[in-house]
């Protein structure tokens, strides 16, 4: 069986996959990555499908290398990347040789990188999945050292493909919808929530992330007297001092401080990928948008895997050929 070796890893780097549905009952959320979309396009680059496994690389080097060729996905966070002294586009396949090493590093933009293998990470599961729950006591961070045990890569030689570049590491906007306790903010705490100006805060981990704002807290009415309820990704929950926090992947079951609404599935990757510092802010949205912009996951990776392209363009393919200049500086046919 194909191995991989870690021969540099940063700390709380972890694999990750889609997360344990059906466990909440237990006091267990669903987990898995941060970044939900990068393990997508992970799959779309490399022909898997929704059970795709990856490591997940919180802002920090790392490198590695395989003793079989194994293509490779690199996504999420951008970073800088080498392998055999060539550099290696983000948010593309590239094929790894067998004791090659691939080198990562982060740029300061975003948090979490992804690396996924084309055989596939082929470790034990725990209730069905690959994936480390710190919080739920399942699994372990990675460390240099490890040896992970990968299926073989079927398609060595299928051609690269890249896809188009996202603006969701950079902050900005998050849609958001109400909740069973929206009304226990006053309308002037809604309308103070929606033109905050938030940054992200050092405070934050996988379970979830403070947001710090310039003004008053946001406090709810009768917040001492609400009752502990099932908790979802993406809650905005407030403590007792009015600090909003969005809860992530490893988040808590069940919580009593008051939530001041949710964020869509599709905005939770743009609120956990940001870098301490960035600027956020919400914009609340109706039930019925956030109905219609809800795509399932599978469709989702299908509508992915249909915009990706070949990361090296065929020549019979290019349009214009003649008109782009291939050969630079001047040729005169005279000998020195």
């Amino acid at each position: 069986m194909p191995e991989l070796l870690l021969h540099q890893i940063g700390p709380n780097a972890s694999l990750q996959d889609l997360g344990r549905e059906g466990y909440l009952r237990f006091g267990l959320s669903r987990g898995g990555a941060m970044d939900r979309l990068a393990l997508l396009e992970a799959a779309a680059l490399l022909g898997q499908g929704l059970d795709i496994a990856a490591i997940e690389l919180p802002s920090a080097p790392v490198t590695l290398s395989v003793d079989a060729p194994q293509r490779v996905a690199l996504t999420g966070a951008p970073m800088l990347a080498e392998a055999g002294g060539r550099s290696l586009q983000w948010g593309a396949s590239h094929l790894l040789e067998a004791g090659e090493a691939l080198s990562l590093r982060p740029t300061g933009r975003g948090l979490y990188g992804y690396i996924a293998f084309g055989g596939g990470i082929e470790t034990d599961l725990t209730l069905g999945r690959r994936s480390a729950h710190f919080t739920g006591g399942l699994g372990r961070a990675l460390a240099a050292g490890d040896v992970l045990p990968l299926g073989a890569d079927n398609k060595p030689s299928a051609p690269p493909r890249k896809l188009a570049a996202d603006n969701r590491f950079d902050g900005g906007r998050i849609r958001f919808v109400t909740g069973p306790q929206t009304e226990l903010y006053s309308a002037e705490t809604r309308a103070a929530f929606g033109a905050a100006r938030f940054v992200k805060s050092s405070h934050a981990n996988r379970q979830a992330a403070k947001l710090d704002h310039q003004g008053a807290p946001f406090a709810a009415d009768g917040q001492l007297g609400v009752v502990s309820e099932v908790i979802v990704p993406g809650d905005i929950q407030m403590t007792g001092a009015g600090e909003p926090f969005v809860l992530l992947a490893e988040h808590q079951t069940m919580g009593g401080y008051p939530r001041i609404g949710a964020v869509i599935g599709q905005d939770i990757a743009r609120v956990a990928q940001a870098s301490v510092g960035v600027e956020l802010w919400f914009e609340q949205i109706s039930l019925e948008e956030a109905d219609r912009l809800y795509t399932p996951e599978n469709e989702l990776l299908r509508r992915i895997r249909d915009a990706s392209e070949p990361l090296l363009r065929d020549p019979r393919e290019m349009n214009g050929l003649l008109g782009y200049q291939l050969i630079s500086g001047m040729i005169t046919g005279q000998e020195d």
